[in-house]
């Protein structure tokens, strides 16, 4: 088995691919096995996790020779990753520091409904009752595991597009 400093930019962007997405089956599976509903923050996880796992895809499938294609994959994939990072850091800021009144609102697709999606994203942002449930995942909350993998991910991407890649 070879170091991943012998891999190509395409195996790394692929492997980032379905790391990205991997998450995003394993937080349904949450969902879907094990009854975890999903806040409004979660929500826009998996959604920064689609973004970041589309970049790595496209920047697999293109495989560009220039490094300054590959640069423009990797400060793609680390914007995602940071937007991925700010709104997990939100999550666990309300987890810590959860409001006095709890309250819940409605979905994501109904607050956009009712307001606009502008309007729906700041009211996630500013959080609701629901977002402040712990739900814990080999003793650490699931946010903290979601803000952790944004960074392994994003430092990922950038190391995949800005290191040296070995010849073969």
């Amino acid at each position: 088995m070879t170091s991943p400093n012998h891999w190509s930019f395409r195996t790394r962007y692929l492997l980032g691919f379905l790391v990205s997405f991997g998450l995003i089956g394993f937080a349904v599976y949450l969902q879907e096995a094990r009854g975890l509903m999903p806040c409004s923050f979660c929500i826009l996880q998996r959604v920064a996790f689609a973004a970041l796992g589309v970049v790595f895809l496209i920047g697999g499938l293109h495989a560009p020779r220039s490094m300054a294609g590959r640069k423009t994959y990797g400060v793609l994939a680390a914007l995602a990753a940071l937007v991925g990072v700010g709104i997990a850091g939100r999550h666990v800021w309300v987890q810590v520091f959860p409001p006095e009144i709890s309250t819940c609102g409605g979905g994501l697709e109904f607050l956009a409904a009712m307001n606009g999606w502008s309007a729906a994203i700041r009211k996630v942002l500013t959080a609701s009752g629901d977002c402040s449930n712990v739900e814990y995942f080999l003793g650490v909350s699931i946010p903290v595991w979601a803000l952790v993998s944004f960074v392994v991910l994003g430092g990922w991407a950038l190391w995949a597009a800005f290191g040296k890649e070995r010849a073969r």
